[in-house]
């Protein structure tokens, strides 16, 4: 399975750092805009990657590998995934999927069309632990409330403070706490419970009109979700379940999933480690390899179905909270 990787950010380098450590996968290509080639040149080097490209048409019509793997700014994910797949290639999208969602059923209507595999990279999803915490679930009896929380300061909130706004607060570039760390609250609960019957966003929003942190609140039968995140503030992040005959808590960011603690009425509690790699982002490579393999395309359906489901949430509840991206 070969890749190239589009991106030069954070996220583009924790995808190389989990993409070496695996078999049967390998990188043949960065992606950069020409502003951003001596970065791409860098990380070639560092990661050992034959090639650098700037033309992302050119090297897609080249077609020297299976997957695009495309972890860039938000606002492009759709027209970037989209290219890709009308020239034939697999396509791992980085959350969110998308600004909208029209945006996303677009890319499923196109990937199912082409027989594309697209994913996409959500790493809760994918770990060992989320394996686990499903197992236990009918164990708690009736669920009663889900809470989530992850929030972290921003490295960039300072600047935004000063009016320098990066891209994950500038609602033209579909950014906000909401698309950048909510998203993996949501996608933990509508993956485990579905979707809710409503569901709505209260934000703190900043200067710009984006949502620097908020709470989304949802109703399911028998029970209310809520999923809190931020990036102008710092909290202890985690994940919990409560039901009439017990517990799931997983303490720390919920993109990693590093453990989990099941609370049994009756029973001592017990904390789980199932992870087997420490990076978080290597089991869902790891996955796609093994699914793509296989030629698994049910599990890709399952998870664009997630990935549609927390679209039409997430895009519904920002506009009723009055956040507006460019693509809308």
């Amino acid at each position: 399975m070969k890749i190239a990787v589009v991106g030069t950010g954070m996220i583009a380098r924790e995808a190389l750092i989990a993409l070496r450590q695996l078999e049967g996968i390998e990188v043949v290509t960065i992606c950069a805009r020409p502003h951003s080639r001596e970065k791409a040149r860098v990380l070639a080097q560092e990661f050992g990657v034959p090639q650098v490209a700037t033309d992302y048409g050119a090297m897609l019509a080249a077609h020297e590998a299976d997957f695009v793997y495309i972890g860039i700014v938000n606002s492009a994910h759709f027209d970037y995934a989209r290219q890709a797949i009308a020239a034939g290639w697999h396509v791992i999208l980085e959350k969110p999927f998308t600004s909208t969602l029209a945006e996303a059923e677009e890319l499923i209507a196109r990937a199912r069309a082409a027989h594309c595999y697209l994913f996409e990279a959500v790493t809760p999803l994918f770990l060992p632990n989320y394996v686990g915490i499903l197992e236990t679930l009918p164990q708690l009896g009736l669920i009663r409330l889900v809470q989530a929380n992850y929030s972290k300061y921003s490295s960039r909130y300072d600047r935004y403070l000063a009016r320098d706004v990066a891209p994950a607060f500038d609602p033209s570039l579909s950014g906000g706490a909401l698309y950048d760390l909510n998203v993996y609250n949501l996608e933990l609960i509508v993956s485990l419970f579905g979707r809710p019957k409503s569901a709505a966003y209260t934000a703190n929003v900043g200067f710009n009109g984006i949502d620097t942190s908020g709470v989304m609140t949802m109703r399911y039968d028998g029970f209310v979700a809520t999923a809190a995140a931020a990036k102008d503030s710092s909290s202890p992040s985690f994940f919990m379940i409560q039901g009439e005959s017990g517990w799931i808590r997983a303490d720390g960011e919920v993109n990693a999933l590093s453990s989990f603690t099941v609370g049994l009425r009756g029973r001592e509690p017990e904390t789980y480690e199932l992870n087997r790699h420490e990076h978080r982002m290597v089991h869902e490579f790891e996955a796609m390899r093994d699914i793509f393999a296989r030629k698994d395309y049910m599990s890709v359906e399952e998870g664009l179905q997630i990935s549609r489901t927390v679209m039409a949430v997430m895009e519904k509840a920002r506009l009723m909270a009055g956040i507006q991206f460019r693509a809308d």
